[in-house]
């Protein structure tokens, strides 16, 4: 339940008339003075995204915090600010930016032009200056009027005065014998409902007469400051000194006190409303109350505070590097793992101790897919300076996996190389730089580079002086062998990555090389063994919180075990190479179910969400579920296009099976439009699997064209199709243009049915309840076709589908 808002009646009508005929609203006033609790009034009513901005000094940190709140964020390639944009249009929610320093972070223009982009987008700003943009509506609260010397004693002030006196466990006060002390008091607060509490404060402490007179928030801080006995007064110093809310454990290593005492230090700042107590049950401070604090702590403090949050790093990061689980108890705290990391980088003396909790906390990030986490931390880490030769080694690697996740396949390449100019300097460079190499042979394995991920895997191994990433580079060995249809060399050599599974080190190979086995079985036919294995990997990854392989395995399962019961994970927070597999599977439910039009809209989102993100073989998926989808959607142009474009793409990666897979697809489209083909297309599909012993599933399933008895001969080479199938193939569907190009053009069906309706003013809510799809689906559809088209708003779009229109 919220506070009253005591005395804040009109205030309250002006922002509520303000926020009815403004989409953004600056809720201006000195600090202290309760804006923030109006506007948790105000937005009572509505949907609203908060976003505590008091400690962010940049505008992407802004950006960013406001996508986090939002649940949502950039694709690959997309900008902070149109990815915020689009979030918010057509969406009922309000978006709140609490504490916001607009000249700091110079906010204005782009929430001026935020609102000039969208139809639907509303704000709210509290600051202490305005931002002076056209579209701003500004509201400022000032302090609660206090009572003079000839006036009654009475009104808002002295209600919040008595009331918190009340709570602190003050006596009574009696306003007939003591209203000097009551006036002298409230007048020294100047109505500012924050002092007036910690004057109240010290009142019920001290007394009334005893209470010293106050003319600033900070006099209010260095009179309660004066009143704690040292050890909570250091407390209030040393807390003031985070920027972040901190738990309990945090909280004794800085003061160097137990558990048990440094709750009870802590119970007491609460109790003076020093300190506040978060919904997670950590330790903060309001931003003015934070500042004074830290100015009162000494150097000897700020080290105290950089010494006790280096202690708790190290020692609640895992021992090993390679150890870590996704639930490990220090995630809970993850802000002061990244203080007390970048605050060692940052000093040359403990430099080495601040690369070594970056490097061993990297397990624990990544297997709870936490990359974007992982990325801010190391890239920091490596800005502040080089580490020792063999750790920068690793911690660039190990930045280069996290950015690659975030930004795209290829984006870490260049940490990558950064790790193997490090590793030159190291005491063993050949360990370092076989690491490096069986990364980057998961990158091209991501990306579809089938041969360079290979050639990278063997380099791996070739430099490994030791072996001991060898059970690694093979397990990616065992993935290429098995994307290529290679199943003998693939079993064999997800078999000889599999025998550390005896020992704590990496179990993930292990559970990773038994998924591939899975994989395997399933080509092959062997469903019931398929899903015995996938299984059994999914309860195994649980049990030793490996959520990211467990997470992958159960991918897997969904799609071949109808009775089993996917996990609840939230899409929007996986990265990518996790989420899209994710996705591409939530959309073959949705074909199952017989959606084919939703299936159609999400299959085009992860199309383009892999293409941008270089995740190849994510991208083969993707058409092979669009293209499945526009068959029944009756589409079968579109489809057409989009399997060639999926052949293409698997010939070029040398991925056969999907190449099978894709040649069933347009058999099935050669049959319904009755064309001689479909025989031999479906019989080129069974050349690619007869020498491989796979099967069709899934999709090839559904297509049931009878083969003709051999494929044409210029179109197969060897087991594999020839260097010119694609281009015959695609002549077997050519049709003359009936009409002339346009840009639209190349957007998929899904796109195009967003882009007419946004030429007919809908919103997004309205468009994703004419085509059933959800509002984030339909955003993510304009995402994608401002980035195809080179646009920013629905103004321009709306008049290229009108364009197009009239020129029919």
């Amino acid at each position: 339940m919220l506070s009253p808002c005591l005395g804040r009646a009109e205030v309250q009508r002006v922002l509520g008339q303000a926020m009815d005929e403004s989409r953004w609203v600056t809720v201006v006033g000195p600090p202290g003075s309760g804006k923030t609790l109006l506007v948790r009034h105000a937005a009572v009513a509505s949907p609203a995204s908060w976003v505590d901005a008091r400690n962010l000094h940049s505008l992407d940190d802004v950006l960013v915090a406001a996508l986090e709140s939002l649940e949502s964020e950039t694709a690959p390639g997309d900008s902070l600010s149109g990815a915020l944009g689009r979030a918010v249009d057509g969406r009922e929610c309000l978006l709140v930016l609490d504490g916001l320093d607009l000249d700091v972070t110079r906010a204005g223009p782009m929430l001026q032009s935020m609102l000039e982009s969208t139809t639907d987008a509303r704000v709210v700003v509290t600051a202490r200056t305005t931002a002076g943009q056209p579209l701003e509506s500004v509201v400022r609260v000032g302090p609660l009027p206090v009572p003079t010397n000839r006036s009654p004693l009475e009104g808002p002030a002295v209600e919040l005065f008595l009331r918190r006196i009340r709570s602190a466990g003050g006596q009574a006060v009696d306003l007939t014998t003591q209203s000097h002390e009551v006036r002298r008091l409230l007048r020294a607060t100047g109505g500012l409902p924050l002092l007036i509490e910690q004057v109240a404060v010290q009142s019920a402490l001290v007394g009334l007469s005893n209470a010293m007179s106050t003319v600033s928030l900070d006099q209010a801080v260095d009179s309660a400051h004066a009143l704690l006995d040292e050890a909570s007064a250091t407390a209030l110093r040393r807390i003031g000194v985070l920027d972040f809310p901190a738990g309990l454990g945090v909280l004794a290593r800085v003061l160097d006190e137990s558990v048990p005492t440094t709750a009870e230090l802590a119970g007491d700042l609460v109790r003076r409303s020093l300190l506040e107590v978060d919904a997670r049950g950590r330790f903060d401070m309001l931003s003015p109350i934070r500042g004074r604090a830290r100015a009162l702590a000494s150097p000897v403090d700020v080290a105290a505070v950089e010494a006790g949050l280096l202690g708790w790093a190290q020692d609640n990061a895992p021992e090993h590097d390679n150890y870590g689980a996704a639930d490990a108890e220090w995630l809970h705290d993850l802000p002061a793992m990244r203080h007390a990391v970048l605050t060692a980088c940052a000093n040359p003396d403990t430099r080495a101790d601040g690369y070594s909790v970056a490097n061993r906390i990297f397990s624990s990030l990544y297997t709870s897919m936490r990359a974007r986490e992982a990325l801010e931390i190391l890239e920091a880490a490596i800005a502040s300076g080089d580490g020792p030769p063999w750790m920068g080694a690793q911690v660039a690697r190990r930045a280069g996996i996290a950015a690659s996740e975030m930004r795209g396949t290829y984006e870490g390449m260049w940490l990558l190389d950064r790790s193997d100019e490090h590793a030159s300097s190291a005491p063993r460079p050949e360990e370092q730089l076989s690491k490096t190499a069986s990364i980057r042979a998961e990158m091209h394995l991501d990306a579809g580079e089938m041969q360079r991920a290979e050639a990278e895997a063997r380099r791996a191994i070739d430099l490994d002086p030791d072996g001991s990433i060898r059970r690694q580079a093979t397990r990616t060995l065992a993935d290429v062998y098995a994307s290529q249809g290679r199943f003998a060399e693939a079993a064999q050599a997800a078999s000889d990555a599999m025998p550390g599974r005896i020992t704590r080190d990496e179990r993930w190979i292990d559970l990773s090389a038994r998924t591939v086995l899975a994989r395997i079985a399933l080509e092959q036919g062997r469903t019931a063994e398929a899903v015995a294995g996938a299984r059994a990997v999914v309860l195994e990854a649980r049990e030793l919180a490996e959520d990211r392989v467990g997470l992958l395995a159960e991918t897997l399962l969904r799609g071949i075990d109808p009775t089993w019961t996917p996990t609840e994970v939230v899409r929007e927070t996986l990265p990518w190479a996790v989420r899209l597999p994710v996705l591409a599977q939530d959309g073959r439910d949705l074909l199952a179910r017989g959606e084919a039009r939703q299936a159609a809209g999400l299959a085009a989102d992860v199309v383009a969400l892999a293409d941008s993100a270089r995740l190849g073989r994510d991208g083969v998926e993707a058409r092979l579920l669009l293209g499945r989808a526009l068959v029944q959607l009756g589409d079968l142009d579109q489809a057409t296009t989009t399997y060639l474009t999926a052949l293409e793409h698997c010939r070029t990666m040398h991925l056969p099976l999907r190449a099978a897979d894709v040649l069933d697809g347009l058999a099935g489209v050669a049959h319904a439009r009755e064309l001689p083909e479909a025989r031999a297309l479906a019989a080129a599909a069974f050349a690619l699997r007869t020498p491989r012993m796979a099967v069709r599933w899934g999709y090839s399933a559904d297509y049931d064209v009878l083969p003709a008895g051999r494929a044409p001969e210029d179109w197969i080479e060897g087991d594999d199709l020839s260097a010119q199938s694609v281009g015959l193939i695609t002549a077997v569907f050519n049709r003359p243009a009936s009409a002339p190009p346009s840009a639209l053009d190349a957007l998929t069906a899904a796109e195009r049915l967003v882009a007419q309706r946004v030429a007919q003013g809908l919103t997004s809510r309205r468009i994703a309840e004419e085509l059933f799809v959800s509002p984030r689906t339909v955003d993510a559809h304009l995402t994608h076709i401002y980035r195809k088209l080179d646009i920013n708003t629905r103004a321009r779009l709306a008049a290229l589908v009108m364009e197009q229109t009239f020129s029919q």
